[in-house]
């Protein structure tokens, strides 16, 4: 059982870090960081108008960077609106991943399968089978132990550790805003033109990076490392495709992961019962050094399915137990 996340740390974070920074489930602990459960009293609070956008094209049929900005922005406003709405369902992750040798020849190949849950109010993942083959009684029993204790942390969480855990997620939402703004000032955006992608047009733009930024939040130093193009869904506004290129080799994080210029991240998201865009697709190859001994040569394939929506006053209290909340 890891914490869902789109692949490895490194993938959602460099695969995410151009146009969508504010994922909720970033490979974090899901221990740490809890959203409100979904059946929490909905907020009085009136909600902010949303901002006019004008993709009015000018006489050459261009859109100015003000305007490919105010979009950007947008997308993003309504990426965290998504997000929310991303914990009513569950569905199935199938991870295949390939091991590389020096030469970049597969040396090796493992697929795991995992059941994504929603346990008060996060989003979990369940290893449930190993190679298309059911997990052994032993490593079901642990799977379900380390659930058991997810469970049993939020069921006895102190007003202390509540009031901390929420402070967090105050804190990490106003650190993703200011990396929004950071996005919109540190490139160069184009809109190569439309595309239809499951059968819905969507704008095509590319990014690259401006010279002379200055970032402003922590992990804008890293956006001109990267380049690439996004699709956004002319009626929904959402992202339905990013595919992001590493444009030079530079060391990330506190263990010092070094990424190869040339890396690719690729993400693809699907909409769902008329009301959710949830993950489709995410491939990616990353030539990693951690430190300076272990290194990461790995292809993986990540594919979603079988989404379901449950009900939101339905809570899971114990390993295959659901309770009605009224």
């Amino acid at each position: 059982m890891k914490i869902h996340g789109f692949g490895l740390v490194f993938v959602v974070f460099l695969g995410l870090i151009l146009f969508a920074p504010v994922l909720t489930a970033t490979g974090q602990d899901s221990q740490d960081q809890q959203p409100a459960p979904p059946d929490a009293a909905p907020s009085t609070a009136p909600a902010k108008p949303e901002p006019k956008l004008d993709l009015t094209p000018d006489a050459n049929g261009k859109l100015s960077q003000e305007q490919m900005q105010a979009l950007l922005r947008l997308v993003a406003d309504r990426y965290l609106e998504n997000d929310k709405r991303q914990l009513n369902y569950t569905y199935i992750e199938d991870d295949e991943k390939r091991h590389l040798d020096g030469k970049g020849e597969i040396k090796s190949t493992e697929r795991e399968t995992y059941e994504i849950l929603e346990i008060y109010g996060d989003p979990v993942q369940r290893l449930i089978e190993r190679n298309g083959k059911p997990l052994d009684a032993k490593e079901a029993a642990k799977e379900e132990d380390k659930i058991q204790k997810i469970i049993d942390k939020r069921k006895h969480e102190s007003d202390e550790d509540r009031k901390k855990r929420e402070e967090k997620e105050v804190k990490d939402r106003e650190d993703g805003r200011a990396f929004v703004r950071d996005i919109a000032d540190a490139y160069n955006f184009t809109l190569l033109g439309t595309e239809t992608l499951g059968g819905r047009e969507a704008w095509v733009i590319s990014g690259e990076p401006r010279h002379g930024f200055v970032p402003h939040a922590k992990e804008g130093k890293y956006l001109p490392k990267f380049h690439g193009q996004v699709w956004i869904d002319k009626s929904d506004l959402q992202f339905v495709k990013l595919d992001v290129e590493c444009l030079e080799t530079f060391s990330w994080g506190m263990f010092l992961a070094r990424f190869h210029k040339g890396s690719r991240f690729l993400l693809e998201q699907t909409r769902v019962n008329d009301e959710v865009w949830l993950p489709l697709h995410v491939a990616y190859k990353i030539d990693a050094r951690l430190g300076l001994v272990k290194s990461i040569d790995v292809e993986s394939d990540q594919t979603y399915r079988d989404y379901k929506k449950f009900r939101t006053k339905s809570r899971i209290v114990r390993v295959g137990e659901v309770t009605e909340q009224n």
